[in-house]
């Protein structure tokens, strides 16, 4: 059993339940945070679970075989997932990707595909509903999910070496499984897909190369590999600044091989700065949270799977949804729609988070005593 015991559901994410606010407007779809920027993602994680024992998320010496998970019964169901994001919607949400830990680990989770598919935009389009996945159980559910409604996939692979990314994931898994469920997604149309490698320092930088070529000989434009600076999210992983490689390093040892350009974003607020390579062989993206912190046009929200509301990646509290759909207002009756859509324009608007930021400039507080949100309870 491992020494370090940290509390899932208790007092490291401690949350307060929302205020419903008197007399709130109904939401117009304009609702904006105190830097003026706009709620247009949701971020939804389905478990705490992971089948993958990474250093830089779940490190296997803190989640071990003893480590005590959510029971299903604090998880929030389909039906309370789909009323939140459609309380989302209402405000200006356009976009849903599902996260966990593993999403796919989570039973029957092509139904709440499903549901969610079935909402529409305040403009009346469907959703851009998106999941990012470990990959190794993606073969098998790829066709499943696209049939309910998954527009597209994001696939974590560390590593094209096997050795390296068995050690990485700790658990002996094989990167050709990966490679499987990639090649699945792309079958079954969820293209596309975009690959998200994170890069630490001393671990795997050797293999940013051999993964750029591999992606561009045997998928071309079918899929988009994203490289990630090693972020300090959680506690748990032992972050280290000398462990980051920049971005900027990485697409000059990338240059050295694939000549590249520019690209303009897809969208206000997207984390990843887009390239192309030079011959038309394909798009690569830099994800850069640590060296040049994009917070000024961050416009998403994270649900944890026991119903908390966060609104930064790096935040030490949640806000207690579940209490509010799951409760009653002091007169007896539920709570409804109208008061959660309240409650969180409310939140919304008084949201200031810029933590990658502050961090850049030295300023990001370090002495408060509370401990940061672990990925793997609220997704990328």
């Amino acid at each position: 059993m491992g020494e370090t015991i940290i509390p899932l559901a208790d007092l490291r994410y401690a949350a307060a339940v929302p205020r419903v606010p008197r007399d709130a407007p109904a939401p117009d779809g304009l609702l904006a945070d105190r830097l003026g920027r706009p709620l247009h993602d949701l971020r939804i994680s389905v478990t705490d679970r992971c089948n993958f024992r990474c250093s830089y998320c779940m490190p296997k010496e803190v989640f071990d075989r003893d480590y005590k998970f959510l029971p299903h019964a604090s998880l929030l169901s389909f039906e309370e997932i789909t009323r939140v994001a459609r309380v989302f919607i209402a405000h200006g949400v356009a976009k849903l990707r599902l996260t966990g830990g593993e999403p796919l680990l989570r039973k029957h989770l092509e139904v709440l595909v499903a549901q969610l598919a079935a909402l529409r935009t305040r403009d009346g389009a469907p959703l851009d509903i998106t999941l990012t996945t470990n990959g190794s159980l993606l073969a098998r559910k790829a066709q499943v999910l696209r049939e309910a409604g998954l527009k597209r996939v994001t696939v974590s692979l560390d590593a094209l070496d096997d050795a390296i990314f068995r050690r990485m994931n700790d658990v002996d898994f094989p990167v050709a499984e990966v490679l499987r469920g990639v090649d699945a997604a792309l079958a079954a149309g969820l293209a596309p897909v975009k690959m998200n490698m994170v890069v630490k320092r001393g671990t795997n930088e050797q293999e940013i190369v051999p993964l750029a070529r591999h992606v561009r000989e045997r998928y071309g434009r079918d899929v988009v590999l994203r490289f990630i600076e090693y972020m300090d999210v959680g506690a748990t992983n032992g972050w280290r600044m000398d462990e980051v490689l920049p971005s900027d390093d990485v697409r000059t040892l990338l240059q050295r091989h694939f000549p590249l350009e520019p690209l303009e974003p897809n969208a206000i607020g997207e984390t990843a700065e887009r390239w192309r390579y030079a011959d038309g062989g394909g798009e690569v993206g830099f994800i850069s949270s640590v060296t040049k912190a994009f917070c000024r046009d961050c416009n998403r929200a994270r649900l944890s799977t026991e119903g908390k509301l966060f609104t930064c990646l790096f935040a030490s509290r949640g806000h207690d949804l579940r209490a509010l759909l799951r409760g009653q207002r002091p007169d007896g009756t539920p709570y409804s729609d109208a008061d959660i859509a309240a409650a969180v324009g409310a939140l919304w608007r008084e949201r200031d988070d810029r933590y990658s930021e502050l961090r850049s400039a030295g300023a990001a507080a370090a002495g408060s005593g509370e401990r940061r949100v672990e990925m793997h309870y609220i997704g990328g």
